[in-house]
């Protein structure tokens, strides 16, 4: 096995316990609080900036949440792109309005296909944020149902509960004040579909994320692409703690993240075992700045020229485990490093990997002697500004005294390697409490109807259009089936509508066109000049191109624009006796042979302008008078 090969578990013997929580966007026309539309704006778009700190307050209970009192301990000021678009909600200088009926609409659906038990008053309640994402400070979430079920070939999952949410602010960058955020994203609705702790393997949480997909796309009200859907994935083995990973982009991902993190927690339960067995124990962090006065190493150098300091803490019984690998280029000293960054430093020095980075033999030596380390002890350092160092140093120890308790219950952030990095601890309750601007709403899931599901739409599409099954399911599974619906109820050929819309958009976009520029209208239009005959299907491909290019313009002026206004029978007859007459005695010698050939070269010199039918017929025709 490979250094980084994820080593083959027996997850039942292990205890494994996961579950998914699933965010996905609703593709409606305002957001949840306020009439602002759901559209994503170009930053540079925005017409004004806004400025906030945050700080965490107590619940009604009077508690403070851990995880909020972490974050406030990162000095951070927030900046807010507002836009024409923004509404007064959006930044805090007015109360929510009403929820929206839309997404309570789409909501309730999504409901119906999780056989969730709606609630019969459904209350909003506020969810204590602090990292900026929010201009408030806290996010506004409705508890909508419970008790819902889907199946998986592994056996049932339960679901927990559905929340109807508004969405965050998007993170555009980190400057060295703080965090700028985009308010387009702030307070689009968003549905949050948690499990029951039901999943025994990667391969059913995989299972259970694309089902759970399948079904939020049925409704074909939610947003697609990059960003619009988040999964979280809990994860924990019997002898470890339950970890949240956020923000698995992919779907994909979440077999990986799985594997990796029961890894994890594997390796960190024989870390724990370990340390115990060594009577390992961490000491007191001390300035060691003055062992490192003559380095050569350039980030200790750096630190100390701009008049910061060297930290470091003993970590006794340590030699050798702080190093040790965990998962994928992750190591002990990785999650050390994870705890420091969190505090604004770049990472940390041990050593278990030093002489190494500039530092020498003897200055390691010397460090082991300034803390009190002996051969089996380990040292980890920060250099930094003096406020940095200390604050990140701490951070060190108490990871490092964590290890020898245990596996730390935490959220984590999912990185793209299918690997994890510390964000801070597990949120509790204190982070919720009442939202009292908004009065409580009554769902009535009667009043919605339960959406067809995606791969009952396949069955449709090939039983009443024709389809071959690959076409029917790259339609019912991609963003385009209400726009392939529409266009056969309007008359188009279906099996052309869907080639258009699953193939030769995929086409055009390889070759470079801005193909998210088209909207239904346009292609609609496209489709409804083949099925009037004033375009050739040929020509299809160029139109849209031209389209995507310049989306103001209409369906009829891409035509003229792209030259292949329709040609009349005479001008296609005249295009085909060129090209027979200039391949004369191939087809002399060939014959009706010749015309797979000739019929390329025909359609070429038409440039889509006719329909190959027609210009097949021509052809076949000139062809026979020759031969």
């Amino acid at each position: 096995m490979s250094e980084d090969a994820t080593p083959e578990y027996d997850y039942e013997e292990l205890g494994l316990v996961a579950g998914l929580e699933i965010h996905q966007q609703l593709d409606t026309a305002t957001k949840l609080f306020c009439d602002s539309p759901t559209v994503e704006r170009d930053p540079e778009a925005a017409e004004r900036k806004l400025t906030r700190r945050l700080h965490p307050t107590k619940s009604e209970l009077g508690e403070l949440d851990e995880a909020a009192l972490e974050e406030s301990r990162v000095d951070r000021e927030f900046t807010y792109l507002a836009y024409d678009t923004t509404c007064l909600v959006e930044e805090d200088d007015e109360p929510p309005r009403r929820v929206g009926e839309e997404a309570l609409s789409v909501a309730l659906q999504i409901a119906d296909l999780l056989d969730v038990t709606v609630v019969d008053q459904a209350h909003v309640m506020r969810k204590l944020v602090i990292d900026g994402s929010n201009t408030s400070g806290f996010q506004r979430s409705i508890l909508l149902g419970q008790q819902g079920e889907i199946r998986t070939s592994e056996g049932t999952v339960s679901i927990e509960d559905l929340m109807l949410e508004e969405e965050s602010a998007k993170r555009v960058e980190e400057t060295d004040e703080g965090v700028i955020y985009s308010l387009d994203r702030l307070g689009v609705p968003l549905v949050e579909i948690g499990t029951g702790p039901d999943i025994r393997s990667p391969e059913q949480a995989m299972e259970a994320a694309e089902r759970i997909g399948m079904l939020l796309r049925s409704t074909g009200a939610v947003k697609r692409g990059l960003g619009t859907i988040r999964q979280d994935v809990n994860v924990s083995i019997a002898e470890g703690a339950r970890v949240e990973v956020k923000g698995v982009q992919d779907l994909r991902g979440i077999e990986e993240i799985v594997r990796n993190e029961v890894r994890r927690q594997a390796e960190l339960v024989e870390i724990r075992a370990e340390l115990r067995e060594r009577d390992a124990d961490v000491g007191e962090p001390r300035d060691v700045s003055g062992v490192f006065a003559d380095t050569d190493s350039g980030v200790i150098r750096g630190a100390l020229d701009a008049g910061g300091s060297v930290r470091a803490v003993p970590l006794y019984g340590f030699e050798g485990v702080v190093g040790r690998e965990i998962g994928p280029d992750r190591r002990l000293g990785t999650e050390l490093s994870d705890h420091a960054k969190r505090h604004g430093a770049g990472g940390v020095f041990h050593t278990d990997e030093l002489p190494a980075y500039g530092v020498t033999e003897a200055e390691v030596a010397s460090l082991r002697e300034a803390v009190g380390a002996g051969a089996s002890d380990a040292v980890a350092l920060v250099a930094d500004d003096s406020v940095t160092a200390e604050l990140a140093i701490d951070a060190v120890a108490d990871r490092a005294a964590a290890a020898i308790d245990g596996i730390p219950e935490e959220t984590r952030g999912a990185n793209d390697d299918g690997t994890t990095r510390y964000l801070r601890p597990l949120p509790g309750a204190a982070r919720m409490y009442p939202e009292t601007d908004v009065p409580p709403v009554e769902p009535d899931p009667s009043d919605v109807e339960r959406p067809e599901l995606l791969d009952e739409k396949v069955d449709r599409y090939v039983s009443a259009f024709g389809l071959d099954r690959g076409l029917a399911e790259q339609v019912a599974f991609g963003r385009r089936f209400p726009t392939f619906e529409a266009a056969v109820d309007r008359g188009a050929d279906p099996t052309f509508a869907a080639t258009t819309l699953a193939s030769t958009t995929t086409e055009i976009r390889r070759a470079g066109a801005p193909v998210g520029n088209l909207t239904d209208a346009h292609l609609l239009a496209v489709l409804d000049l083949v099925e009037s005959d004033e375009l050739a299907k040929e020509g299809v491909p160029e139109v849209l191109t031209t389209l995507a290019e310049d989306p103001e313009i209409t369906a009829e002026a891409a035509v003229e624009v792209a030259g292949l206004s329709g040609v009349s029978e005479d001008e296609v007859r005249e295009a085909v006796v060129e090209v027979v007459e200039r391949n004369a005695d191939q087809v002399a010698a060939e014959g009706m042979d010749a015309f797979s050939g000739l019929m390329g070269e025909a359609m070429g010199a038409l440039r889509g302008k006719a329909d190959g039918e027609v210009v097949s017929d021509v052809l076949r025709e000139e062809i026979g008078k020759r031969s």
